[in-house]
């Protein structure tokens, strides 16, 4: 979410640079902001971070099933999924 907004403040802030500085320096940025973005350098580091993000949301995505997972067998286990099965709350009527 946080880098929508960098990016949507960028592209308010570029139209309104463009509008005051008029339309010869609006294309100057416009020019290059297209360079960099098909800089093949640049490419491959935007690749290489969204390949090492994936990963990353893997990796956490399969701890936090392997710990959920621990807790549904510590608690079944235990017997106190019996007492609180009814309960919504969390809390018993007792």
């Amino acid at each position: 979410m946080r880098y929508k907004l960098v990016f949507i403040a960028g592209l308010g802030l570029g139209f309104v640079i463009g509008t005051r500085a008029g339309r010869e320096a609006y294309e100057r940025m416009k020019k290059s902001a297209k360079q960099v973005a098909e800089n093949p350098a640049v490419r491959n580091a935007a690749e290489s971070a969204a390949q090492t993000g994936r990963q990353a949301a893997g990796k956490a995505f399969h701890a936090a099933g392997e710990q959920a997972q621990k807790i549904r067998a510590r608690v079944s286990h235990n017997g106190q999924a019996a007492q609180y099965e009814d309960d919504d709350w969390g809390t018993s009527n007792t």
